[in-house]
C-alpha cells in the first residue's frame, strides 16, 4: 500500500479529516484491545477512547502501522499530552513534536546559589559562573514541529494543543521518514526500524538504533497505562517481533566517537571528556584524577538536572574552569555523553565526601517547571546506565544510594542552607526504580516498624509555589513527594529544618519538610490515616489512607542512642579521626551539624562505612592520599538529605515487621 497524494491541498484537508473525525477508526481498536468507555471524559474534552481512536486514524491516513506510532509515542511520552506544556526540550504532546523557540537556556544549577560544587573545606570554594554560548544552528532534533505542520498542513497551535492532531504530525514524520529511506509504507512493523530510529532526530547512528530498539522493546512487550488525560490506552505484545535493523545502514547518520566510555552496549555512549588542566596561580579543573576503585569504594550514583539544555551544558563541562560530572543525558532521545572516568573524581555534588564516593550523572531537565517533563527515553537509558555502574561496583539499588542530588547533605553547618535541590518534586522516582527493576514493595505488615515512601505519582499532586515567581502557585502536577506536618493535621504547621534557618514554606526549592518516593523512615507513631516518622529529630506527620497510601509498611535496621545517651550527633560527611591522618595531610575536621539524634528516636540504616578522606589538592598526583580511619559511621535517612551518625554512638536495631 502507498501513502496518500502528495498534493498540499489534498494532505492538509486529509490531516483535518484525522483530527476532526475518528469515529470511523474504531473498528481497528481490537488490533489494540478494548477500547475504553464512551462515558469516560478526559480533562482535555476528548472521549477517553478518543486518543487511541486518534491513533488508529492517523495511522490508516499516513499508512504507518498503529503499533509503531503508538511504541513511538510511548517511549516519547507514554502517551501523555501535559496538557499542550512543553518538554524539557520543547517537545509537545503524545508523539514529543520539538519546537526549538521553547527549549533555550538559563543558567544551569551549578552557577546557582552559593553551593561549592567540589565541597573540599581543604580547598577554597570553587562557585563557577556560567557562559551561556549562542547557538545559531538549531539541531534537527528540536525543529520536529514545524516540519510535521508542513507535512499535515496543520498550524503549529494544533500540532501543540490538541492530542489528536499531534497523533497525526508524528505520523506524517514517520511515513516521511520511510519515503526517504526508499522504504515501501508497509503495515508490517518489522519494516519501519529505519524510519522509527530517524524519527528519534539523533544524528549518529548508534543513539538512532538505541532508539529504535528501545520502541521495539515496548512493541515486543506491550504496554498499557491511564493517560495523564485519564485516557486508557493498549498496545497488544507482538513478542516475536524482529525488525529489520539493517535499514539503518541507509540511513546517512554519523558514527559515534565512542572513545574508551563506560557504558552497558544498550545504550547509546559517546566520550566528551572534561578538561584536567592546570592554569592560572597553581589552581587547575575541573575534576580530580583518582583510582577508583582499587583506591575507595564507589557507594554513590547523584541524580542531577541540568537546568540547561544540551549543547550549553556540554559546553560548560568542557571548562577547565568550571565543574565536572561524570555523564550527562538528552531528553529527546537518551543519548549520553561521559565526560570523566568512574576512577576520577568529579566535581558535582557539594560535598566532597560524596563526590569522592560517587558518580554524578546530569539529566537534561529543569527542576522548578513541573510540566516540562522528562522523555521516556531518557527514564530507560539512566536506568540501564545506572543498571550497568551498580553491577560494575556493587552499588545497592535502593535510595541510600541512588540518590538525588538535593539527598546530598551539606558537609558543615555554614554549607546546609546552600545546598542543591535538584532534580526536584517532579522527577519520578517510583518509575525509575521500576525502570531498574527493584520496585518499591511493602516488606512488612501494618504495624510494621518502617515505611517506604510511595505515593501515586500522577495523583499525588501538593501544592507548590515558586515555579515562575516567588509566592506565586507552581502549575497542579504529580509529584514523588509527599509534605510533613507538626500534628496530624493539614492546618497544621509544616516541619522545620533548624539547619535552614527559616520558616518552611511551599517553595518548590524548600525542602524543609518533605519526604521523597523510595526513602525509608521510623515509624513515631499512627492516628487514623496520619503517619508520623521520625525526621530531623522531631515526630513528623503525613497524610497515608488506607484506599490510597502514601507510604508502604517496611522493616529494616534502625539506630538509636547508646543507652544513658540523651543525644548523639549528626555529621554531613564520614571523616577519619585526626590520628588516622599520615603526615602531610592535614586532618580534616569531624565537625557535627546543628541537628542530633535523641533519645528513643529511631532512623533507618543505609550503610556502614568507614571514616574516609580523599586528599587531593595539587594538580601532580604524587600527594593524593586516601585516608581511612577505624571509626565506623552508619549512614542514616534523618531527613530529606542523608547523613551521618558515629557507630560508637548508637545501637543497631531491626523494626517491627508486623
Amino acid at each position: 500500500m502507498r501513502g496518500s497524494s502528495t498534493d498540499p491541498n489534498r494532505a492538509a484537508g486529509s490531516a483535518r479529516r484525522v483530527v476532526g473525525t475518528l469515529a470511523g477508526a474504531a473498528l481497528l481498536l481490537p488490533l489494540l484491545g478494548a477500547a475504553p468507555s464512551e462515558a469516560d471524559r478526559s480533562a482535555s474534552g476528548v472521549s477517553s477512547a478518543g486518543l487511541q481512536r486518534a491513533f488508529a486514524s492517523a495511522a490508516a491516513e499516513y499508512h504507518v502501522p498503529q503499533s509503531v506510532l503508538l511504541g513511538v509515542s510511548y517511549l516519547q511520552s507514554r502517551w501523555d499530552g501535559h496538557a499542550g506544556a512543553p518538554s524539557v526540550t520543547g517537545g509537545y504532546g503524545p508523539m514529543h513534536l520539538t519546537d526549538a523557540r521553547t527549549a533555550l537556556a538559563s543558567a544551569p544549577h551549578h552557577s546557582e546559589g552559593t553551593e561549592d560544587a567540589r565541597g573540599d573545606s581543604a580547598r577554597a570554594a570553587l562557585l563557577p559562573e556560567a557562559r551561556i554560548p549562542v547557538t545559531s544552528d538549531v539541531p534537527a532534533r528540536l525543529e520536529t514541529l514545524p516540519k510535521a505542520a508542513g507535512l499535515t498542513g496543520l498550524s503549529a497551535g494544533e500540532l501543540r494543543a490538541d492530542p489528536a492532531a499531534n497523533v497525526a504530525g508524528g505520523a506524517a514524520l514517520l511515513a516521511a521518514a520511510q519515503k526517504e529511506l526508499g522504504e515501501p509504507l508497509s503495515q508490517d512493523p518489522a519494516d519501519w526500524y529505519g524510519a522509527v530510529a530517524r524519527f528519534s532526530g539523533a544524528d549518529d547512528s548508534a543513539t538512532a538504533a538505541a532508539y529504535a530498539d528501545d520502541v521495539y522493546d515496548v512493541l515486543r512487550t506491550g504496554e498499557e497505562r491511564t493517560t495523564d488525560a485519564g485516557q486508557r490506552i493498549a498496545l497488544a505484545a507482538q513478542p516475536g517481533l524482529a525488525p529489520d535493523t539493517a535499514q539503518l545502514t541507509r540511513a546517512g547518520l554519523r558514527k559515534l566517537d565512542t572513545g574508551s566510555t563506560e557504558c552497558p552496549r544498550t545504550v547509546s555512549c559517546e566520550w566528551i571528556p572534561a578538561p584536567y588542566k592546570e592554569f592560572g596561580d597553581n589552581d587547575y579543573g575541573n575534576h580530580d584524577l583518582g583510582d577508583r576503585p582499587a583506591s575507595q569504594s564507589i557507594k554513590y550514583i547523584v541524580i542531577h538536572d541540568t537546568e540547561g539544555a544540551w549543547e550549553g551544558v556540554l559546553n560548560l563541562v568542557q571548562d577547565p574552569t568550571y565543574v565536572s560530572w561524570n555523564y550527562t543525558l538528552r531528553s529527546t532521545d537518551g543519548h549520553i555523553a561521559q565526560h570523566v572516568k568512574a576512577k576520577d573524581v568529579a566535581w558535582h555534588a557539594g560535598n566532597w565526601y560524596i563526590n569522592a564516593k560517587s558518580i554524578g550523572l546530569e539529566h537534561e531537565g529543569f527542576l522548578a517547571n513541573p510540566d516540562a517533563w522528562y522523555t521516556e527515553a531518557m527514564y530507560r537509558s539512566s536506568a540501564r546506565l545506572v543498571r550497568y555502574l551498580s553491577a560494575k561496583y556493587r552499588i545497592p539499588l535502593d535510595r541510600q544510594h541512588i540518590i538525588g542530588h538535593d539527598n546530598v547533605p551539606g558537609p558543615t553547618t555554614s554549607t546546609v542552607a546552600g545546598m542543591h535541590t535538584d532534580p526536584g518534586p517532579y522527577w519520578d522516582w517510583r518509575h525509575y526504580f521500576e525502570l531498574l527493576g527493584h520496585p518499591f514493595r511493602s516488606t512488612a505488615g501494618r504495624q510494621g516498624g518502617m515505611v517506604t515512601i510511595r505515593p501515586d505519582y500522577a495523583a499525588n499532586q501538593p501544592q507548590y509555589t515558586g515555579c515562575v515567581a516567588k509566592g506565586q502557585p507552581c502549575a497542579s502536577h504529580g509529584s514523588s513527594e509527599v509534605r510533613l506536618y507538626s500534628a496530624p493535621d493539614e492546618s497544621a504547621p509544616l516541619i522545620t529544618d533548624i539547619g535552614v534557618g527559616k520558616v518552611p514554606t511551599t517553595d518548590v526549592n524548600d525542602l524543609s519538610s518533605r519526604v521523597s518516593t523510595g526513602q525509608q523512615y521510623a515509624v513515631a507513631d499512627r492516628a487514623g490515616e496520619w503517619t508520623a516518622i521520625w525526621y530531623l529529630g522531631q515526630k513528623a506527620w503525613f497524610r497515608n489512607p488506607r484506599k490510597h497510601p502514601t507510604a508502604v509498611n517496611a522493616s529494616g535496621l534502625v539506630v538509636t542512642p547508646k543507652e544513658g545517651l540523651d543525644s548523639v550527633p549528626v555529621y554531613g560527611r564520614a571523616y577519619p579521626e585526626a590520628s588516622a591522618y599520615p603526615t602531610g595531610v592535614p586532618a580534616q575536621a569531624v565537625s557535627p551539624l546543628p541537628y542530633k539524634v535523641l533519645k528513643d528516636q529511631r532512623y533507618v540504616v543505609g550503610d556502614r562505612v568507614p571514616g574516609e578522606y580523599y586528599y587531593a589538592v595539587t594538580f601532580a598526583t604524587g600527594s593524593h592520599r586516601v585516608v581511612v580511619g577505624k571509626d565506623l559511621y552508619y549512614e542514616i535517612q534523618y531527613g530529606h538529605r542523608v547523613a551521618f551518625v558515629r557507630a560508637a554512638d548508637v545501637d543497631v536495631k531491626r523494626s517491627a515487621r508486623h
